[in-house]
């Protein structure tokens, strides 16, 4: 990791374990003063254990919403967000499963409704990458995966979500800086990204006579379980050099784009795409 003189220990199976990391990303900055953007919301953030999704977890119960957070198994993590919402004052349910099972998914929205009684914001973030330099190597095993977690999952939580969703409800979708300039050792990773980015514009015309908003934020690199989990210690070691900060960035500096898409601040927002990344120039 570029901003730290130890190379960080690599976890072999992804989606990783935060509690495992060293150093530990920030999931929110100290000088955060949250101003109750999101009372009485409720929220269901997909890969909300750890990363990027507990960052936005955090935020949200901060801002005086209700989560529930869909995770694959990592429970140390999850428990450890689900103690973080609570101390913000709010409710944290976890949902244990796969997003690649669209019947899951249908009851993780289901569970959420009968929890809270409602769903006003999902955050569709759960993603899993398998770093691949030779294309002939990305079998139809991995595709699946890839495809499966990245994207149909988004497909499944939104189909489900909007049967609850009354106006002024939001979808927010994380996608990613690969998804605008090349990754060539991601080819199937940096795909999915690119389709969450039309997902999102197209959705977000679709239904904006419901006035239900559909936006996105695109990360570059951030230090989260993902990258100790599936890149290699050279990678590792050196990640986010690339950027113009010449550093990777923290889930804590994600976190602010996802409580403005989410709120009242974004009404006249949709089909758009918030770029954290650095300083990376991209188009599109």
């Amino acid at each position: 990791m570029a901003t730290s003189s130890k190379t960080p220990a690599k976890q072999n199976e992804q989606p990783g374990i935060e509690a495992e990391m060293n150093p530990a990303p920030e999931y929110i900055k100290p000088s955060y003063r949250a101003s109750g953007k999101l009372s009485g919301k409720v929220a269901l953030i997909t890969g909300g254990d750890s990363g990027i999704g507990r960052s936005v977890a955090v935020h949200y119960a901060q801002e005086g919403a209700d989560i529930a957070i869909v995770y694959l198994d990592e429970d140390i993590d999850a428990v450890a967000t689900q103690k973080l919402v609570e101390e913000a004052g709010q409710k944290c349910l976890l949902l244990k499963g796969d997003v690649k099972d669209a019947g899951f998914c249908k009851k993780a929205v289901a569970d959420t409704i009968r929890k809270y009684g409602k769903l006003n914001i999902l955050v569709n973030n759960a993603a899993m990458q398998f770093p691949e330099k030779d294309l002939k190597a990305i079998d139809e095993k991995q595709l699946d995966i890839t495809f499966r977690t990245n994207i149909y999952a988004y497909f499944y939580f939104a189909e489900a979500a909007l049967e609850h969703f009354k106006a002024g409800d939001t979808i927010i979708n994380t996608t990613s800086v690969t998804a605008y300039r090349s990754s060539p050792a991601l080819i199937d990773y940096s795909s999915t990204k690119g389709a969450i980015t039309t997902f999102t514009r197209s959705l977000a015309t679709n239904l904006s006579e419901k006035n239900i908003r559909v936006n996105a934020v695109a990360p570059g690199p951030v230090w989260t379980p993902l990258i100790v989990s599936t890149f290699d210690e050279e990678k590792i070691k050196n990640f986010g050099s690339e950027t113009a900060m010449k550093r990777a960035g923290q889930p804590s500096e994600l976190g602010p784009a996802y409580v403005f898409l989410a709120s009242d601040d974004a009404s006249f927002i949709t089909g758009q795409v918030i770029h954290v990344n650095g300083g990376e120039v991209v188009n599109g």
